[in-house]
């Protein structure tokens, strides 16, 4: 072994490496595809190699994603072949690119660090030809290749990527219009790296950025305002740049000049920006670090991750930028559980406080004071999160002691803010600020203000100042033990219920190095999980010795009981006289938060491990609930709601709740699982708006996320009794289903459909069932195909949900529409239908229409032939401007005439090898002869080979004229000869084709009785 290979040349072609290392098993693969298509084209010409290439991936799903990979590779490690691989990729593939862009978004979030600077070239390009291709999903590829243009980085690598990504975006700028999300992800980007290149050899640079932002926020305005809050902040940023200021300007005084529905700037202020948009200015690899921090680290072990951070993200000058949007990131997108914020993990203020500490810029310290406070100057309760303005607070709260600098400096930038921020909107900031103070104090993030805001270590002008200010917060000083248990606590246990939002992070793999290079070593990774380190803490004994004392003696007595105490039965025992304590009228309910604290603490090990019996019968059920927290909910169901006890129970909950968020969903499982709660399942209502939430629908939607995390065979287990007692909650919206399908395997899938066969469980109802089926169009491939599975079970109507088909598209949803296809071909076709599923865009890779009117052409021929008749004729008379007058809904499946003569066309090179007579039908030949009498030429050119069925058939009718009986009897014959049909004739044509729909089996009877030559209905 040479020592020097260690530094030596990469070993793979695509990622960076040592001979060190081990072999990445993403490279290993792409490798592998790529030698088994060089070796289907060695020694072939371009052609053979194709038709070589094609026959393989027409084999199966394996072959096919062999080949897209093996080319893909090819294109990046080959770069004289590129142009052929790409093309070849176009020929071959069958998914719409949908391999290919799996793996490069997979490439760009892992990997793009890594990849060798010949590769990342080619990668770039190939997202450039994606784009002009005007690939489905290119657009999301665009998004993360411009995620990874770093903040505050004016490297080579860095500039390079931010000019190319430009480049793309104003060359395709048509394409980029197309995309409100890319345009308004675009203008945030470069909004952002505008800041970064201000020095005289970057300002051409600059000059096309500013010239492409200008350029969008004027022309779409009203697409950039989806960014929120936070355009107002970057603009404000690059204001003084001549062109930005014209702009600003415009934005502060004239904002009808932007958009006509644009009324002014605190419209714009008073909009949260979503996390989208906070996350997008982090490359993922920052992210991944930023989010083990706040997930992984225990506080006071967090130093050598920050160093680490620290020399690799902001240790140049140009970097202190960047501070800002990771100062945004934390408060707008991190949102830790009630778990994390109650364990001893490393809080967000902490990295906060570490960000604004080791600032060296006082520019860039003052931009992130405003980026910690910029949430509380609009702030709406209703509207926006706790967690955005929570760690301002405590990063105040907190530095008092160790940092009284700190905490003086954001005081007084509070403070000054106000005036300043911009005067004509003074009172609404000063009442932003005003909300956030007294949402903070309502949520109980602290007790009291008057502390923080009046306190010795702060100088007398700024404690004026804040007296002036906030006068409302400075009185009421808490007594001194108060004070010091709030000191103690904000990190245990007294964290107040939080909005989750989009749940907790988990956000798995995140490791730091300990050099300057992230190792992907999966066994390494796996060692930063402490797994043991979880072990050992649930071990630890309960410490509840700062709240015991604050007990009276009954209590405190009993609490210590418990804690003493080791077999279930006695802990039963000593719990229901806490319980009986508590209904007692001379009870002080100011120890009802501190007495919760205890119980939280010392039945910390009921809430870990599973719930729900290995196997389940009613003794083991009865057993699974014999635990002392399950006396408060036994006690609860025993008593009436008029019972003031029972009021007074519901209290020790919601504080529970606070401190142990998973009690809401034990709560639920009692309540099914015990024969002392039958048919109580009420009193979860009852809890939830007893709960700082207040509110049904969140509180449940919260408990079952948090049963999703930690249980799914409960949550499978809860699932029929929470759909069956809270249906306006589970039906409206497809949250609650989503959270299922997300962690469901196949065998539960199965028993969801059973319990839905019998009768135990409705999921969707008809209502709501569209909507919730359109939601999840964006889930995984298996949750949308389990949804599929389990809304089939039911016994809804196709008509009900069939509009879906308005909004899948062939290369975005192959697992609708697959399930779709399946089911349609079970039903008889309905004039409805035909119509949905002749008002798809024509593609000719999309074989979705053509493979179902072939199926029907087969086996109800008859049927499906009047339908479309009816639909040419009545799509070939009606006026354009009928058509503009529409319903939105229909808009969004307006079926035109090209359109269907596409699909028609497409069906009859289907069925041209096949012992098919569809096209022989004479109402399939009456409309074409319709239609064709009345289209212009280019149309007539383009269907010629369909238009000329009509006419061999109009042949023949001349030739057997005189042999016939009346061939103008038929109203339908009437409506074909004439050329220009009158409104009433049109009208006579949808009432006939309805009445014909109406009674399928009579008109079939009738046809069957005709000659074969007649044209008679």
């Amino acid at each position: 072994m040479e020592p020097s290979s260690a530094k030596g040349k990469a070993q793979g072609r695509l990622l960076v490496s040592t001979s060190l290392d081990a072999k990445d098993e993403l490279e290993e693969r792409l490798e592998r595809c790529m030698s088994i298509t060089t070796s289907i084209t060695n020694g072939l010409s371009e052609r053979e190699a194709n038709d070589a290439l094609t026959a393989h991936v027409c084999k199966g799903p394996q072959q096919h994603e062999e080949v897209c990979l093996g080319l893909f590779t090819l294109l990046l490690t080959e770069p004289p072949q590129a142009q052929r691989c790409y093309r070849d990729l176009t020929l071959v593939n069958r998914d719409g690119m949908n391999v290919v862009l799996i793996k490069i978004n997979q490439i760009l979030m892992e990997k793009f660090l890594k990849l060798q600077e010949v590769c990342r070239t080619q990668l770039v390009w190939l997202v450039r030809e994606l784009v002009k291709s005007g690939v489905i999903g290119a657009d999301g590829v665009l998004m993360t290749l411009m995620k990874q243009i770093a903040g505050g980085d004016i490297s080579n690598k860095n500039l390079w990527l931010a000019e190319n990504v430009l480049e793309i975006l104003v060359d395709q700028r048509e394409w980029v219009l197309k995309s409100g999300m890319l345009v308004a992800m675009s203008v945030y980007t470069y909004l952002r790296l505008i800041v970064d290149h201000g020095t005289p050899n970057l300002l051409p640079l600059r000059q096309r950025e500013v010239d492409f932002c200008i350029g969008l926020l004027r022309e779409r305005f009203m697409e950039c305002f989806i960014i929120g809050r936070d355009l107002v902040r970057l603009l404000q940023i690059v204001a003084r740049i001549p062109e930005m200021e014209l702009l600003w300007r415009d934005l502060l005084h004239n904002p009808q000049t932007l958009s006509p529905q644009f009324t002014g700037i605190l419209q714009l202020l008073t909009a949260r920006t979503s996390r989208k948009f906070l996350a997008c200015r982090l490359t993922p690899d920052m992210e991944t670090k930023l989010l083990f921090m706040t997930s992984r680290v225990r506080f006071g072990q967090q130093k050598r991750y920050q160093d680490w951070f620290q020399r690799q993200y902001l240790s140049t000058a140009e970097s202190q930028s960047l501070r800002c949007d990771l100062i945004r990131y934390i408060c707008g997108v991190v949102h830790p559980s009630n778990e994390v914020l109650s364990s001893d993990i490393l809080p967000r203020w902490a990295i906060i406080g570490w960000l604004l500490t080791t600032c060296t810029s006082n520019v860039a310290a003052s931009n992130a004071k405003l980026a910690l406070f910029y949430d509380w100057l609009f702030f709406n309760p209703e509207k926006d999160s706790i967690m955005n303005i929570e760690p301002a607070i405590l990063v105040m709260h907190h530095s008092m002691k160790p940092h009284p600098a700190i905490t003086a400096t954001l005081l007084d930038f509070m403070c000054r803010i106000i005036p300043n921020f911009f005067p004509p909107l003074e009172g609404q900031v000063r009442q932003g600020v005003f909300n956030s103070l007294n949402f903070i104090m309502e949520k109980r993030v602290l007790a009291h203000l008057a502390p923080l805001f009046d306190n010795p270590k702060l100088d007398r002008e700024l404690r004026s100042m804040l007296r002036e200010r906030f006068p409302e917060f400075c009185n009421s000083p808490s007594p001194p033990t108060e004070a010091k248990m709030e000191e103690s606590l904000p990190l245990e246990m007294d964290n107040h219920v939080l909005d989750k939002e989009d749940g907790c992070y988990d956000n798995t793999d995140a490791t730091f190095s300990d050099d300057e290079e992230e190792l992907n070593n999966k066994g390494k990774k796996r060692e930063f999980r402490f797994h043991q380190l979880k072990e050992t803490y649930i071990e630890e004994p309960a410490d509840i010795t700062p709240f015991v004392d604050q007990l009276d003696e009954a209590l405190k007595e009993r609490v210590l009981q418990l804690q003493k105490g080791s077999d279930t039965e006695t802990h039963c025992e000593v719990m229901q006289e806490i319980v009986d304590l508590i209904l007692e009228e001379d009870f002080d309910s100011e120890q009802m938060s501190t007495l919760a604290s205890c119980l939280a603490e010392l039945f910390k090990g009921h809430f870990r491990g599973d719930v729900l019996p290995e196997e389940i019968t009613e003794e083991s059920l009865e057993e699974s609930v014999c635990k002392p927290v399950c006396l408060i909910f036994r006690n609860l169901c025993q008593m009436q709601e008029d019972n003031s006890g029972f009021s007074v129970l519901l209290d020790l909950l919601a504080e529970l709740y606070q401190k142990q968020p998973k009690i809401g969903y034990h709560l639920l499982y009692y309540l099914k699982a015990s024969k002392a709660a039958a048919g109580k399942m009420s009193l979860y209502e009852s809890f939830a708006q007893a709960t700082a939430l207040g509110d049904l629908h969140t509180c449940l939607m919260m408990d079952m996320k948090a049963c999703q995390e930690d249980d799914v065979r409960l949550l499978c287990y809860l699932t029929p009794s929470i759909y069956s007692e809270f249906p306006d909650e589970t039906l409206r919206s497809g949250e609650l289903l989503n959270m299922i399908v997300a962690v469901i395997d196949s065998a539960q899938l199965q028993e969801l459909m059973c319990h839905v066969m019998t009768g135990n469980l409705v999921m969707f109802r008809k209502d709501s069932v569209l909507n919730i089926l359109i939601q999840s169009l964006d889930w995984e491939t298996f949750e949308q195909y389990s949804t599929w599975q389990l809304f089939l079970a039911h016994s809804i109507p196709l008509e009900t949900i069939i509009p879906i088909l308005q909004h899948l598209k062939y290369k975005e949803h192959p697992e609708a529409l697959s399930c779709l296809l399946l089911q349609l071909r079970r039903e008889k076709p309905s004039e409805e239908m035909v119509k949905m599923v002749l008002s798809r865009p024509y593609h000719q890779e999309d074989q979705f229409t053509t493979s179902i009117l072939r199926h029907w052409a087969a086996k109800h021929d008859d049927l499906l032939g009047e339908h479309i008749k009816a639909l040419l004729i009545k799509n070939n008379s009606m006026p354009r401007k009928r058509q503009s007058l529409r319903s939105s809904s229909s808009k969004l499946a307006q079926l035109t005439l090209e359109q269907m003569l596409e699909h028609l066309d497409s069906l009859r090179l289907n069925l041209s090898n096949a012992k098919n007579n569809f096209f022989s039908q004479t109402p399939i030949l009456q409309a074409l002869q319709h239609v064709q009498a009345s289209c212009d030429e280019a149309h007539k050119m383009r269907f010629s080979d369909l238009f000329s069925l009509a006419e061999d058939y109009e042949d023949s009718t001349k030739q057997h004229k005189p042999r016939r009986k009346a061939p103008a009897s038929s109203p339908r014959s009437r409506k074909g000869a004439a050329p220009q049909p009158s409104n009433e004739e049109d009208s006579a044509s949808s009432s006939a084709s309805e009445e014909e729909d109406s009674k399928p089996k009579a008109s079939k009877r009738k046809r069957k009785a005709s000659a074969v030559g007649s044209d008679s209905d």
